[in-house]
């Protein structure tokens, strides 16, 4: 049977459900970026398609709404659809008890099921002692699925609990023994998150406290890095933002002609809400230990870092800074479809036999992506950089290099297997005019072209090639075959011309 009530949505603040998948992502010197934005909008696209059971629920409500007994008027409590093999409703107590299959629909995009449930309209609170089962699909706010046990819910208040309950947040699964709701946020206490879908994830993280805030923003007390069963990390505070890739916090482990088998980590250690020291520690089996420290201060449109240790580039070419300050200011601006940066970085630089006082000063445009015909991608930039070097030790002491750079790239999705890309590039400095050759090419002009091809739908391979345009010859070219491990990633590169291995494996980044 049904009965129309005056019920309002029971979670109100939870973030956009996802599928967690691999974030491609290469290290590449022949534009091959371009397919990671390729394929990060597939992923973003299928994140947001609506799953059979939220479609189901939007269908639901548009039959309910055509058979209101009245219209709704502004102001009016939002009416909820109760159904249940027996639902029992006690008018002048404001007691109901809705018992085999319960299905609580709000008309604003709440469901609502268990197979019992009791409450009091008058009070406004809804109980389930057994499972609980909660969907939220409301326009204009995030969307939620959540399990628990043991559930009370007063939703004049917006005010409840929920135990020993799971579910997804944003791009995030999660579990907790106890789950807080209140209007501007919810608390999840001895909680774990990750992006891993397995039933037994590959790697989550733990907290005693969990916070879940309206902006997006997830807050994390006394926090446990787990691979596995094993701990392998802690951190008093940490903090994300839903719907960015962030940092790894977990170890990467690879191999590489240049540097043999290696592994990294980053540890952070806070020292505010602005600033924090970032830790890199590399160590490999060519060279031993390359690992850097970063202290960082972020704030809205302006970074700064003060940089210490060594630095390698995608040719394996390593810089010392000792130290380093490089501040960025960067922003959108407002009404066009560019972003705008400028960077400056002195500091002291070593380079093999070479040191010296090393300047850069570079102002940039970057155009938004430009989506042609929902199939080609253009994507443009350019800049002006000027690099100065004073070096004492070497004949070349001082050189100075001014001029401008910029790119533009043409990329295609021929269909959901096949993407390619052509482009050109121009940097006025290179190897040959500046005094070090770290993260540069050894000519200016260069013109670039790559294809991507899924074999399977785990399996993908990517070819990418670069021509020296200067000396008319072919400068580099690059085969990638990326693996999906359901939770994690396998990375093969060869470099064609150089006969060189790179094998990465890495966690899903977030």
């Amino acid at each position: 049977m049904k009965k129309f009530l005056s019920v309002v949505p029971l979670l109100a603040a939870l973030c956009v459900t996802s599928t967690a998948e691999a974030v491609y992502e290469s290290r590449s010197d022949t534009s091959t970026e371009i397919f990671d934005y390729i394929e990060n909008r597939r992923r973003e696209a299928r994140e947001q398609k609506l799953t059979e059971e939220q479609q189901q629920l939007l269908d639901d409500i548009a039959e309910a709404k055509e058979q209101l007994p009245h219209e709704q008027k502004d102001g009016d409590p939002t009416p909820a659809v109760f159904e249940g093999d027996d639902l029992v409703y006690y008018s002048g107590s404001g007691e109901f008890i809705a018992t085999g299959k319960v299905d609580i629909i709000q008309l604003d995009g709440y469901r609502f099921q268990s197979e019992e449930a009791t409450g009091n309209v008058k009070e406004q609170v809804i109980r389930v002692e057994d499972k609980a089962h909660v969907l939220q699909l409301m326009p204009g706010t995030p969307r939620v699925t959540l399990d628990g046990y043991k559930t009370v819910y007063n939703y004049g208040t917006k005010t409840g609990t929920m135990a020993e309950a799971h579910g997804k947040a944003g791009e995030y699964y999660l579990t907790g023994k106890r789950f807080e709701f209140y209007p501007d946020h919810i608390v999840v206490y001895d909680g774990t998150q990750t992006k891993c879908g397995a039933k037994t994830p590959d790697y989550h993280v733990s907290a005693e406290r969990m916070e879940i805030w309206p902006e997006q923003l997830m807050k994390m007390y006394n926090v446990k890095f787990w691979i596995k069963n094993k701990v392998v990390g802690t951190r008093q505070y940490l903090e994300r933002k839903f719907e960015e890739t962030e940092k790894h916090h977990f170890p990467r482990v690879g191999y590489n002609s240049d540097h043999g088998a290696y592994i990294k980590d980053t540890f952070e250690i806070p020292f505010g809400d602005h600033l924090n020291l970032d830790i890199n520690a590399h160590i490999e089996t060519k060279k031993g230990i390359r690992s850097n420290a970063e202290l960082e201060y972020k704030n809205r449109d302006v970074r700064g870092w003060l940089k210490y240790g060594f630095y390698d580039d995608s040719k394996a070419r390593w810089i010392q800074k000792e130290p380093s300050l490089d501040i960025w200011y960067g922003r959108h601006i407002d009404g066009l479809p560019l972003g705008a940066s400028i960077e400056a970085e002195i500091g002291h630089w070593r380079q093999n036999a070479i040191a010296s006082t090393h300047q850069e000063y570079e102002f940039k445009l970057t155009h938004d992506p430009i989506i042609i015909a929902d199939s080609w991608l253009l994507m443009l930039n350019v800049g002006y950089r000027i690099t100065k070097d004073n070096a004492k030790n070497v004949r070349q002491g001082e050189t100075t290099v001014k001029g401008f750079n910029g790119s533009v790239l043409l990329g295609r999705e021929f269909n959901e297997r096949l993407a390619g890309f052509v482009g050109y590039a121009y940097n006025k400095n290179n190897a040959t005019n500046s005094l070090f050759d770290f993260d540069t090419d050894d000519y200016s002009r260069k013109v670039q072209a790559g294809v991507s091809y899924y074999i399977t739908p785990k399996d993908r391979v990517v070819v990418g090639v670069k021509w020296d345009a200067d000396n008319h010859k072919l400068d580099d070219i690059d085969y990638y075959w990326f693996h999906d491990l359901h939770c994690s990633q396998a990375v093969i590169r060869w470099r064609g011309k150089r006969k060189k291995l790179e094998v990465h494996w890495e966690f899903i980044p977030w």
